[in-house]
């Protein structure tokens, strides 16, 4: 299958955003509730992007990275991937439990930082998936996330080696969380199967 990324970004950007938007407002209101304080979030980017590009999106292989990756099965199968940097993640970790300071790039993450950052991919991947279901009509299921510390060329390796079974481009949503003055920039993407990105592309009608 032969797809223009510049075809598909001009033509339904809107589309991708609407779904981030969809996705980032379940979500912050499932935190919000987890979490008894409101969190506001954004998506400055929704975009269409090649899967060899998703380093550079990260700001290079070398990147140390926390990445949340989990399956997706139903009508549509591939993968989940929830990427902060380091530092960034320990930010979003203190505006979460209400921790006052700014994170240093060598700091330990413990147990809970862990926990909380996997229920936070956990609750992303589902109130995003549960957008694109409620856009397309597609059944669409995550399963149980895993977590990753290391660099941005070592964690994108895990769905680089099915990439037989993985198409050239993902679907890219850049999410934005704030909490008064403070925000941290994440990076979310959805990397269906090749015959999954079909189906996806026709539910989308961007296919016919």
């Amino acid at each position: 299958m032969s797809l223009s990324l510049d075809n598909l970004d001009n033509m339904y950007i809107d589309v991708l955003r609407e779904i981030g938007n969809i996705g980032a407002g379940n979500a912050a209101t499932a935190l919000a509730k987890i979490m008894n304080k409101k969190i506001d979030m954004d998506v400055p980017k929704a975009k269409i992007i090649e899967f060899k590009n998703i380093s550079e999106v990260l700001g290079g292989a070398e990147t140390p990275v926390i990445g949340i990756m989990l399956s997706v099965d139903g009508d549509l199968s591939g993968n989940i991937m929830f990427v902060l940097e380091q530092k960034a993640a320990k930010n979003l970790v203190y505006i979460l439990m209400g921790q006052i300071g700014q994170a240093g790039a060598a700091e330990e993450f413990t147990e809970m930082e862990l926990s909380a950052l996997q229920e936070i991919g956990n609750i992303l991947a589902g109130s995003y998936l549960s957008s694109l279901s409620t856009l397309t009509g597609l059944k669409i299921y995550p399963q149980v996330p895993a977590l990753a510390i290391d660099m941005a060329g070592a964690i994108l390796s895990v769905p680089a080696i099915e990439f037989g079974k993985t198409g050239d481009t993902v679907l890219y949503i850049e999410t934005e969380f704030i909490e008064d003055d403070a925000s941290v920039v994440g990076d979310f993407f959805l990397i269906p199967e090749v015959e999954s990105y079909e189906i996806l592309l026709k539910a989308l009608g961007v296919i016919s």
